[in-house]
Order: C-alpha cells, then sequence, then structure tokens
C-alpha cells in the first residue's frame, strides 16, 4: 500500500496547500502531514527546508512511497489530479464525460486566474477582516466567481459544484474561507454551497491547525 506524505505551509495563509489537503482527505488513504513555515529568513529558511521534498522549492509537495521508492509530486492541482487518478473510488472527477470537462475548467480557472482577488483578499483562514476598497478588476474577479458556482449549483443541482466533491470544490476551497473573511454577500444558494464547504472535516481540521497558529502567533496579519 502507497504510503503519503503532503508537505504544507502555514495554515492560516497558505491557499495552495489547503487545496491537496482537502483532496487527500477525500481518498480516505492514510498519510502523514509536514507543516513548514513560510515567510522564515533565518536559517533554517523557508526555502531551505521546502528543498528538502522537493527541488521545486514551493509548498504543497505530495510524496508517494511504495516499496523502496517514492514519487515526489509538486503544484496544487497536479497533486489534486494524481490522488483523483489513484483513487477512483472518491469520485474526485464527475463521471459524465461533459460535466467532467467543465469541472476541469473550473479547476484550471481558478489555477490560473484571479490575481487581484488572490492579491487583495489574501488567505487569512483563521481571522475576520474588513473588506479593502476593491479595485475594478478585483470586482470583475469576485463576481465571475459568484456567476460560477451560481451555475454549477444550478446545472448539476448538488450540494457540491458538480453534485459530489470534486477537484473544481477543492481548488475553490481557499476562496470559500475568504469570502468568509472578508464578508463577501452572496445569494442564499451559493452562501448555503460555502457553509457545506466549510463544514467539510477537511475543512474544520485546517482551521483548527489555524486557530493553533494564530494563538501562537506562529501567522501574524501581513
Amino acid at each position: 500500500m502507497a504510503r503519503y506524505t503532503l508537505v504544507v505551509g502555514t495554515r492560516n495563509w497558505s491557499s495552495w496547500s489547503l487545496r491537496p489537503f482537502v483532496a487527500l482527505k477525500a481518498t480516505a488513504a492514510p498519510h502523514e502531514i509536514i507543516d513548514i513555515r513560510l515567510r522564515q529568513t533565518e536559517s533554517p529558511t523557508t526555502r531551505e527546508q521546502i528543498l528538502k521534498h522537493s527541488p521545486a522549492g514551493k509548498v504543497p509537495v505530495l510524496k508517494i512511497a511504495e516499496g523502496d521508492s517514492t514519487l515526489t509530486v509538486w503544484d496544487s492541482l497536479a497533486i489534486c489530479e494524481t490522488l483523483a487518478e489513484r483513487h477512483p473510488e472518491a469520485g474526485l472527477w464527475p463521471r459524465d464525460a461533459g460535466a467532467r470537462a467543465i469541472a476541469r475548467s473550473y479547476a484550471c480557472e481558478m489555477h490560473s486566474g484571479f490575481p487581484d482577488l488572490r492579491q487583495q483578499l489574501s488567505m487569512n483562514f483563521a481571522r475576520k477582516r474588513e473588506m479593502p476598497e476593491l479595485r475594478e478588476e478585483t470586482t470583475a474577479q469576485v463576481a465571475r466567481i459568484l456567476e460560477a458556482w451560481e451555475w454549477a449549483l444550478g446545472t448539476y443541482k448538488g450540494e457540491y459544484l458538480f453534485g459530489n466533491l470534486s477537484v473544481a470544490d477543492c481548488m475553490y476551497a481557499p476562496v470559500v474561507s475568504r469570502f468568509f473573511t472578508y464578508g463577501v454577500e452572496t445569494s442564499e444558494r451559493v452562501g448555503d454551497y460555502m457553509d457545506r464547504v466549510m463544514a467539510l472535516p477537511a475543512m474544520q481540521e485546517w482551521l483548527s491547525a489555524a486557530e493553533a497558529e494564530v494563538a501562537a502567533g506562529l501567522s501574524e496579519t501581513y
């Protein structure tokens, strides 16, 4: 049996780490989590610590040990894709080919887009923050996400974007947290979806770890 180790960054900040964490939890596979504190400039620096696990020098990293060999996978979407492929029973992509294609489009749009939202509404998982004055680009990106969620929920009529929990939901999980952090207004249907995402055991586990970081002064506001 494969042994999984997921290397993640500071829970309160690392949106990229949260995504494969939710996917890994959905597989129910045995695993270990290694936490690395981000933005450490004194030796060992954050980068030095991460390089012990991946040549990319960034989190997240998934290490898959089987027998005497270990496969290292990096990048949130690549890790989610790998987990979906290795655990088809988890249903991390929709069975219907058309829905699956659109779900992949959703995941990739999140992976490569929304730069202004990332900058102005940065992830602060365990805290509430006042909404800053948004740039026009950020407002448009928030509207696009809400529109996309509304469409998927209305079209597939499930608890999650494409019926069951999928990689698309994993990719948007940090945005759900951001919208709670900054009090983004939503429709009732989208609000209910966000509540369901936040209620996932994986999200609650992540929240507990983020709250512990805050209490210990390990993830000061930036």
